[in-house]
């Protein structure tokens, strides 16, 4: 119990002290018009108020990311814990801050724009493929999963429940962000708050035992914390898919103050989330050897409703039901949108942004493949999305050392060098290591992916001395003549 409470305290310390950290490295001006002013299209430029913004980055970078992938971790035991914790507070919200604030610093550009600016044209070209696979896939499993369940409740057969959740899809992809996203948004984030105070609630007041902090890794096959823990968390940690996420609410901020409390905030918001349901999975269900069980027998959705069900009441159970229809949807629209928005701004010499045609147009065509892949077994997904996540995740990082660099902040690129130096020996581990990518040897995996973060920390420091000597140049005074 002291380790969970102990975490949300942290949590809570984090935004309030080392968020202002980060925004005080980016250095903020609200005299400056905010995109949603200075282009202001009325359909994704529209200016919307910090706490609906708040709550729709909230959804569109949660959904069931940190409920599933929360109770999936918790098979680790409480040190899943102390990854949530702290990679929430110095590795995720660092991420969305600068994913959302560097995209309001350039207009409201997308994820791969701005790696183009800051990492060069090639990263952007390898980043538009990256992320498109990533939102294609995240919209695929995002469908399948809430269709299938829709299926069992009702009498709809799952290929037109399938349907029924892409017309809302291609609705919410095409219209102004403030007709539907905007309105229904702010309710369905409230669903998901009230599902993690109620059952944090319980937790904490009811007849449950939350284990405290081991170092033992007590998952019940063996498989290593590293680097599988800080993939399978990635929602409520650090995640990639938050960087395609952010443009959309950079392009509604009345004023850049308000980074802070939307995009470090909504993460930290994740992180608790994250905290309730990886305790609920370690706890409900008596130690992680329990946990598995039911996952085996029910998956994630089956145990999240099994928890809901027992510790809310029949309340809880519709709650449940709801959420694993809803929320999962809530994330697929939006990733639908993005990779829309992403497109048009890659094709924008051939394709008019402005025009309706060409919005219809972009969306059908990243439809397409997204319904085919959700008609299929879903559940292969997932293996491609982890290391797919990350890996974004781990150059937006590197996007923000490039910034911090160049407008000559110091020491402050640290604060997003050291996250992307841990991120990217996690990510190399991983692909050296998972079943659906290499699949090698565990040792083998450790001693490459350490090579791999080393040569990374080389051309790091290098690029350090190259900005120093730069500034020093800078600075030379000439003589007069």
């Amino acid at each position: 119990m002291a380790t969970f409470l102990g975490s949300i305290v942290l949590l809570i310390a984090g935004y309030a002290v080392y968020s202002k950290v980060i925004e005080k490295a980016f250095k903020i001006d609200d005299s400056r018009k905010t995109p949603a002013y200075t282009v202001n299209d009325g359909m994704d430029y529209v200016p919307m108020s910090w706490w609906k913004g708040w709550l729709i980055q909230l959804l569109n970078i949660a959904g069931l990311g940190p409920i599933f992938g929360a109770v999936a971790g918790a098979l680790y035991g409480p040190v899943a814990f102390l990854w949530i914790v702290f990679g929430s507070i110095f590795a995720g919200g660092v991420h969305d801050y600068f994913s959302g604030m560097l995209s309001l610093k350039h207009k409201g550009a997308q994820f791969p724009q701005i790696v183009g600016k800051y990492l060069g044209k090639f990263a952007q070209k390898s980043i538009v493929v990256i992320s498109l696979v990533l939102m294609i896939l995240v919209t695929a499993a995002f469908t399948a999963g809430p269709a299938q369940l829709i299926t069992q409740v009702t009498s709809i057969p799952f290929l037109m429940a399938l349907v029924i959740i892409f017309a809302y899809f291609f609705l919410a992809a095409i219209l102004p962000i403030n007709k539907i996203i905007g309105k229904i948004y702010p309710i369905f984030g409230a669903i998901i708050i009230f599902m993690a105070v109620a059952i944090g609630g319980v937790l904490v007041f009811g007849d449950y035992t939350i284990p405290n902090l081991t170092f033992t890794n007590l998952h019940p096959e063996e498989l290593p914390v590293w680097p599988l823990l800080m993939v399978t968390i990635s929602c409520g940690a650090i995640s990639g898919f938050h960087s395609t996420q952010s443009p959309i609410i950079s392009r509604t901020m009345k004023k850049e103050s308000e980074g802070r409390k939307i995009f470090y905030g909504a993460m930290i918001g994740e992180g608790v989330i994250a905290l309730v349901w990886a305790a609920a999975g370690m706890t409900f269900f008596h130690g992680t050897g329990g946990l598995q069980t039911a996952l085996a027998a029910g998956g994630p959705a089956g145990v999240i409703n099994e928890m809901s069900s027992t510790m809310l009441g029949t309340a809880g159970g519709i709650l449940a039901l709801l959420a694993v229809i809803i929320l999962p949807v809530t994330t697929g629209d939006t990733a639908l949108r993005s990779s829309r928005m992403i497109v048009m701004e890659s094709v924008s010499k051939w394709l008019d942004p402005e025009k309706k045609s060409a919005v219809i147009l972009a969306t059908t065509v990243l439809s397409i493949p997204a319904f085919l892949l959700s008609t299929i077994d879903y559940s292969f997904l997932w293996r491609y999305v982890g290391g797919t996540n990350q890996l974004s995740a781990t150059i937006m990082l590197w996007v923000a050392v490039s910034y911090l660099l160049k407008e000559g902040r110091a020491h402050a690129h640290l604060l997003a060098g050291i996250p992307a130096l841990f991120m990217t020996g996690v990510v190399a581990t991983y692909f050296l290591y998972a079943p659906e990518m290499m699949n090698l040897d565990y040792t083998f995996s450790l001693i490459g992916g350490g090579i791999v973060a080393l040569i990374v920390a080389v051309v790091y420091i290098r690029q350090i001395l190259r900005h120093r000597e730069v500034a020093v140049r800078n600075t030379i005074v000439e003589p007069n003549h």
